[in-house]
């Protein structure tokens, strides 16, 4: 299968401070079928300088012409999918990273259950040195979506890179589901994908989420955040 499945890694990016780092993790799998799609939304800072400095036809790179901005961050989520090419699809924040074995865990979750439309990766978070603070636990590699929901319930932290959808199947439910500041959208996205399949979780660390002062989830918004949360548990 490694040779016939291509993966799309969509990038939405902004910032540039872990760009470069970010872009290294997806060229750096163990798995070489794979695109790198950026879409830079209309950032003051300059990115295409450093997505210029790789010499790689598997990056895409695209600007939007003017700014979507945080609070309809998602529309640039599906920006990106809208210009993939691949068979399965992974969304990851501009600073964040996939270790090299990532892609490699997948196929192995999508040999195993070819009938999903959704996998998972057991992600750790790492400071804005790289430093790792936490790891999420262990889960069962195979699981329904109220055991699944159950986790998220009790607190269990999950980010829209944690995930791998089937390209097709994202698309036919609509993509990304949109929230203000993608506040819940993961979380109501990977329970359309999950439905009544299931979904697979790699046991291995295969993300690494950064944590640090400049991600959206670190920002303000009180009263939009709360709003979204309330849709979310809602929906």
């Amino acid at each position: 299968m490694k040779n016939c499945v291509k993966f799309s890694i969509l990038i939405p990016a902004y910032k540039k401070a872990f760009l470069k780092d970010a872009i290294n993790s997806c060229l750096s799998q163990t798995v070489k079928s794979l695109e790198v799609v950026i879409v830079d939304d209309g950032s003051p800072e300059d990115l295409g300088t450093i997505v210029a400095g790789f010499d790689d036809e598997r990056i895409r790179y695209y600007r939007n012409e003017s700014n979507i901005g945080a609070l309809n961050v998602v529309d640039n989520w599906n920006k990106c999918l809208s210009l993939c090419t691949g068979d399965y699809v992974i969304c990851m924040g501009d600073d964040d990273l996939l270790l090299p074995g990532c892609l490699e865990e997948y196929i192995a979750l999508i040999e195993k259950y070819p009938s999903l439309d959704v996998y998972h990766a057991r992600t750790a978070m790492i400071d804005e040195k790289g430093t790792y603070i936490d790891i999420v636990p262990s889960r069962s590699e195979f699981e329904g979506v109220l055991e699944f929901l159950r986790h998220r319930l009790e607190g269990w932290s999950q980010y829209v890179g944690d995930f791998c959808y089937k390209t097709s199947a994202l698309l036919a439910k609509g993509g990304f589901y949109k929230q203000p500041l993608a506040w819940g959208s993961d979380d109501i996205t990977e329970l359309m994908m999950i439905g009544n399949k299931g979904i697979a979780t790699t046991q291995n660390i295969t993300f690494l989420y950064r944590c640090n002062s400049m991600s959206i989830s670190s920002a303000l918004y009180t009263d939009t955040k709360l709003l979204a949360n309330v849709e979310t548990f809602r929906w």
